[in-house]
């Protein structure tokens, strides 16, 4: 008498997907580890492009300056006299934090130089302009 398994005529093969499903993860938590995420401010800013560009690293504070010279600090619009007591108040949560200017190419030069003016008159110790590599 055979003993053994019965097969019907229905029944299909079957893959297993857990093996693939437990690789797929730990791929996934691999790319969100290693990954870096980069830090923008917000708003929709048209940078100038240079051809020496280096990298800023940790920078705690952006500043975006639009075509219409609007100034953002972390995405809320300050009118340019606020800007000084904003930056105050910011540096009081991160004293070693450095600025990020991103400046659209069509702001004025001005806007600019009023914006660094009051970085430096509330303390802050590194400043930066943003601008595309070429």
């Amino acid at each position: 008498m055979r003993l053994g398994r019965r097969h019907s005529k229905n029944e299909e093969a079957q893959i297993d997907l857990t093996s693939m499903l437990d690789i797929v993860f730990i791929m996934l938590i691999f790319f969100i580890v290693t990954s870096s995420f980069v830090r923008e401010s917000g708003v929709e800013v048209n940078r100038p492009q240079a051809s020496n560009v280096v990298s800023q690293k940790d920078a705690g504070i952006f500043v975006a300056i639009t075509s219409a010279n609007d100034i953002f600090i972390d995405k809320r619009v300050v009118d340019v006299e606020r800007v000084q007591a904003t930056l105050e108040h910011l540096l009081l949560e991160q004293p070693d934090a450095s600025l990020v200017i991103q400046a659209d190419e069509h702001a004025y030069n001005g806007t600019v130089v009023k914006v660094m003016d009051a970085a430096k008159g509330a303390g802050v110790k590194n400043i930066a302009l943003a601008a595309e590599k070429r």
